[in-house]
């Protein structure tokens, strides 16, 4: 009977693992997609919600003297974005103040026959909904436009939510599926006291480790195909740069997380420490890295730190292939970053991998 070499016996053993836990394929293989789903419906081309905006009704109303509280609700509810409602001066200030409206619009206040506007400047929703009726109510006066202004907007696959997230979601499940399973996986075996039986085998640990990241990759071309298919099919997301390079964007991606994921299982003894310090790695990059938003979002002075970050590299590089069609030598500079990271990784995981 031919014996074959420990380091595919090893690759084997791993794979028939992964696939007996159903837990560890719902999460590898569901969970992208329901997040896809989720949020691609949620973010879908609609018109725009309308902004809830307070008209100050003074109390003279009942009197008779509500005209221009009425002509204002008029002119703003011609805006497509604006939804006003009328209040009593003092209820709207509360609206305001507690967040039921973004804007309050006192017609005629100040006893001039102007508006007042007011609004939280530091919030973007209540910027633009004083805009939006500062506008309204310009145009319902009869002004008359200096520059003519033409309007184009952007609905193109590529420049949609959708387009951006589906990038993201690949490189968060790349990222959890390579650190999370190896992690575990060894954490466990470790604990189990399966590693100190496999240190008599005529093993190297080599064999042991690089057994953990090519059995990762076996289910590594199924989790990519089923992610980018279901946004092709289902959203249109489409794949406007190389398939072949979108594929070795994501195999260097896999191998560097899941040289993360045995630099962290090296020495871990239990899963609450394997839990904790996988936490710890993950989180900054679930944050950061521009899985559901983009990382330009962060004050400059973190930009550095973040732009460092393994995920961030990957999500980059994911979204300028799908996205932009950019070339190897566009991506180049995150896949070296991306390849420097789990040479690293390993090489230290390598070194100071223990087994009991």
């Amino acid at each position: 009977m031919r014996v074959r070499p420990p380091l595919v016996e090893l690759t084997v053993a791993r794979a028939k693992e992964f696939v007996r836990e159903p837990e560890a394929i719902f999460w590898v293989f569901a969970v992208p997609i329901v997040f896809s789903i989720v949020l691609g419906f949620a973010f879908r081309a609609k018109p725009p919600d309308r902004t809830p905006v307070a008209v100050a009704i003074p109390a003279a109303a009942a009197a008779g003297d509500g005209s221009a509280a009425m002509a204002a609700m008029a002119a703003l509810a011609r805006s497509p974005f604006l939804a006003p409602r009328p209040y009593p001066e003092a209820a709207g200030h509360e609206a305001l103040r507690t967040g039921k409206v973004s804007l309050l619009v006192t017609p005629g206040g100040g006893g001039s026959r102007g508006v007042t506007f007011e609004f939280d400047p530091t919030q973007p929703e209540s910027r633009i909904a004083r805009l939006e009726a500062q506008d309204a109510l310009e145009r319902a006066a009869g002004r008359a436009d200096v520059v003519p202004v033409r309007a184009v907007e952007m609905t193109e696959k590529g420049s949609r939510y959708i387009d951006f997230l589906i990038p993201g979601l690949l490189g968060m499940n790349l990222m959890g599926t390579g650190i999370w399973s190896l992690a575990f996986s060894i954490t466990n075996a470790r604990s189990r006291r399966i590693l100190k039986r496999l240190v008599a085998t005529p093993m190297r640990r080599s064999d042991f480790l690089l057994a953990q990241i090519f059995a990762r990759l076996v289910f590594l071309a199924i989790e990519v195909t089923l992610l980018v298919g279901f946004g092709w099919i289902v959203f249109g997301v489409a794949v406007r740069g190389s398939i072949l390079l979108l594929l070795a964007t994501c195999f260097l991606g896999a191998m560097c997380f899941c040289g993360l994921g045995l630099l962290i299982a090296s020495r871990v003894t239990t899963l609450e420490g394997a839990s904790g310090l996988t936490n710890l790695v993950m989180l900054p990059m679930w944050l950061c890295s521009g899985v559901f938003f983009s990382s330009d979002r962060f004050p400059a002075k973190a930009q550095p730190l973040i732009q460092a970050l393994p995920l961030t590299a990957l999500n980059n590089a994911l979204r300028d292939i799908m996205n932009e069609a950019k070339p190897l030598s566009a991506v180049a500079p995150a896949l070296a970053l991306l390849a420097a990271w789990g040479v690293v990784s390993f090489a230290v995981a390598l070194k100071i991998f223990k087994w009991k």
